[in-house]
């Protein structure tokens, strides 16, 4: 392996506060195809800072802290219009996953006591609509998931994959085998449950890498086959409750190269001996997932980090935000705050990739999240490091949702940035179709057209978290300070599942609003 320095070097960026009180600490967060955010917490959270409508109350006679439960725990947030409703969620959903279903629906599953075996669906509607959370009672899980990772497939069915306790993948919709064993999860367990919340990725050939403690897999959902073992990632274990986080390049050219980077974590043992100063480590591993005979590269960020989360943003560059620099994950486990976002820029020499961002003020610890949003902005909410919520602590529970906005919405790019006039609304795989748009100074080189999906993200992972590069042509003048766009879409679903995606133009590094385009077969 080839261990490298990092680069310190500042990079602007601003933080906006969105909205002062969101009524609760968002554990999972999601942005649906109305441009709206799905805001997830636990339903043994006690009281929250929302009520539910009047009149809509959650009976639990289970429950050690409210039997008759009038407060919200999941909210629907506009953020043009700053906006909250609250929605109405009964079974817990703590440590629990999700993912977008082909038709736009949020799939949710799984989480403790009585929803351990639960599926939950959440239909988007637009922001003055009344939808709310499903909660499906003829179909269950086939084993309880706790901890567990959701992954589209390239035919729009969902695996799940494992769990606290469970060594095992299954699907949604419902196969007739259930639940089926996946040994590799027993192997890598360890006293820390170090394989909980595994790293999941859907390679453009159709097969899974799944990552989890230090080691990771090639894995053949159709045959229930694991047709690679990768070498292990040095610096110990990345996984719950180490707190690393992971993320998958950029697709492009010809799609058939995957990247995946797997950064930061804490020290083996924190978790067990509960330690809040361990120091966390900040080394990133980067491996040719595709490669014949792959090989981890080795460097480290500016910063030791937990439970930092891991954004692609619309140019393919990532965005490592949130966490903390000691402890692990858990309850009341972190200290020292990570104030400082870190940008990954991909293309760039080795040692040159991390760049240090403005820094913000509010600490976002354990059940912390970050959204890539429609405007290219990044959402940042939650942090309850607290069984319940609690204020008068070093570390509060977080209430506050903010956003970053990244260099590249600074105002001296706005002269560059591009509009989009139209694109279609629907397209199908391998699909010519043409997107206009409209940049104030005349274009210089090419513009890009990437679809980034809308990622489920908990724990410091996004679940289903993808963006693909389109094959373009040059842009064509279309009159009136327009440009016409070629594009091509992605081939099949190993490159691009079916689903809602958020389409962005990029010109010089400089991302358009995006437009939601419906990629189906």
């Amino acid at each position: 392996m080839i261990v490298v320095p990092a680069s310190l070097a500042d990079l602007p960026g601003t933080w906006e506060l969105l909205v002062p009180n969101a009524g609760i600490a968002s554990m999972h967060t999601a942005v649906t195809r109305f441009n709206t955010v799905v805001l997830l917490d636990r339903t043994n959270i006690g009281p929250s800072r929302k009520m539910l409508r009047r009149g809509h109350c959650r009976v639990d006679l289970n429950d050690t802290v409210l039997k008759r439960d009038c407060y919200a725990h999941s909210v629907l947030l506009d953020p043009a219009t700053k906006q909250l409703r609250p929605l109405m969620i009964l079974t817990d959903t703590w440590c629990s996953s999700g993912q977008f279903l082909p038709d736009g629906t949020l799939l949710q599953t799984g989480g403790d006591l009585d929803g351990f075996k639960k599926i939950r669906k959440f239909a988007p509607c637009e922001p003055n609509g009344s939808c709310d959370w499903e909660e499906l009672e003829d179909v269950k899980l086939s084993q309880g998931r706790w901890y567990g990772t959701n992954q589209i497939l390239p035919d729009g069915s969902v695996i799940i994959v494992g769990g606290r306790g469970a060594n095992t993948v299954e699907y949604y919709p419902p196969r007739k085998n259930g639940a089926v064993p996946f040994h590799f999860l027993v192997d890598v367990e360890d006293d820390q449950m170090d394989n909980l919340y595994p790293y999941v990725h859907l390679l453009p050939n159709g097969k899974l890498f799944i990552f989890a403690n230090n080691k990771a897999v090639l894995y053949d959902h159709a045959t229930n086959q694991i047709t690679k073992e990768f070498p292990p990632l040095d610096g110990g274990p990345r996984n719950y409750p180490s707190a690393g986080s992971s993320a998958m390049l950029a697709l492009q050219g010809d799609y058939s190269t995957a990247v995946v980077v797997v950064c930061g974590g804490a020290e083996y043992g924190a978790f067990i001996q509960k330690s809040t100063d361990t120091p966390a480590h900040g080394s990133c591993g980067r491996i040719v997932a595709t490669a014949a005979n792959p090989v981890w590269e080795m460097e480290d960020m500016p910063f030791g980090r937990i439970m930092g989360d891991m954004v692609m943003l619309p140019t393919g560059e990532v965005l490592i935000i949130n966490g903390a620099q000691a402890g692990t994950q858990g309850f009341e486990l972190g200290s020292d705050p990570c104030l400082y976002p870190v940008l990954y820029r991909p293309d760039q020499p080795v040692g040159l990739r991390f760049m240090t961002l403005t820094p913000g003020t509010v600490p976002r610890m354990y059940h912390s999240t970050a959204n890539l949003l429609p405007d290219g902005r990044v959402l940042v909410a939650g942090s309850n490091p607290h069984y319940f919520y609690k204020f008068n602590a070093e570390y509060p529970t977080e209430l506050r949702i903010e956003a970053f906005s990244p260099e590249y919405l600074g105002p001296d790019r706005a002269n560059i940035r591009p509009g989009i006039e139209e694109v279609p609304d629907t397209v199908r795989y391998g699909e010519a179709f043409n997107v206009i748009v409209s940049v104030p100074l005349p274009v210089v080189g090419i513009i890009e057209v990437n679809l980034g999906s809308a990622p489920f993200a908990t724990h410091s992972f996004s679940q289903g978290q993808r963006l693909v590069k389109l094959a373009v042509n040059p842009s064509v003048p279309d009159g009136d300070g327009r440009y016409r766009i070629g594009c091509t879409a992605p081939p099949n679903g190993a490159v691009a599942p079916p689903g809602y995606y958020m389409l962005f133009a990029v010109n010089q590094g400089v991302p358009s609003v995006a437009r939601w385009v419906h990629l189906v077969s």
